[in-house]
């Protein structure tokens, strides 16, 4: 237990530091840029994901050591792989959605918390594009999976800040009345993306809500 402790924190160390230079993004380009967030297309990516059933605030960090002790040699190959940024996190859908802004569920709604205020996530993490689903090393553990994401059109809105829900649920109202506005049309539910470390000042942390919408016809 302990040494996932250790790894934890090494790596929350790494994120920590700045999102620049030796950490790998996912790849994209910039379609369109609006005042209140950015629309990008992103190119085909896998992701190492958990599932965890938490509330909205522990559910990184829970799944976070899983996902960490994966990347750091806990693998059928014991290869260490590179961290990526950002560490993802969105609420497990119980039926994927297809719907206009105005009429979109936020992410309680898609999978109702319980009396505990908690509720089934989604985290991940981007594997190095260097990898395809057939180099990279398969999991020991049986919680984590790996799955291709396609390319993808995908609203962001970057913000700094805490990672509290009430200040998450503000800015993710933000971007779907951004949306609405611009006359486009959101699928699935929104995505936390975290940039920074739990030991990084509230105010220095880069965060985003994302959510991808449908290509204009």
């Amino acid at each position: 237990m302990w040494h996932l402790v250790r790894l934890g924190i090494a790596l929350i160390g790494i994120l920590g530091a700045t999102m620049a230079s030796a950490i790998e993004t996912p790849q994209h380009t910039v379609v369109e840029t609006h005042t209140d967030f950015e629309l990008r297309r992103y190119a085909p990516q896998i992701v190492a994901e958990v599932e965890v059933e938490s509330t909205f605030e522990n559910a990184s960090g829970l799944a976070f050591r899983v996902l960490a002790d994966y990347i750091f040699g806990n693998n059928l190959s014991q290869k260490k792989m590179s961290m990526t940024a950002p560490v993802q996190q969105q609420a497990s859908e119980k039926i994927a959605m297809t719907a206009p802004v105005a009429q979109q569920p936020s992410p309680d709604r898609t999978a109702e918390p319980d009396t505990n205020g908690k509720q089934r996530y989604r985290v991940n993490f981007f594997m190095p594009a260097e990898y395809t689903m057939e180099t990279l090393p398969k999991p020991n553990n049986q919680a984590v999976t790996l799955r291709h994401i396609p390319e993808r059109l995908v609203a962001v809105r970057r913000y700094r800040g805490g990672w509290s829900q009430e200040r998450y649920r503000a800015e993710e109202r933000k971007l779907l009345e951004a949306l609405q506005e611009a006359g486009l049309t959101a699928r699935g539910t929104p995505i936390f993306n975290r940039y920074n470390s739990p030991f990084s000042l509230p105010l220095m942390r880069v965060n985003e809500v994302a959510i991808e919408v449908i290509p204009r016809t």
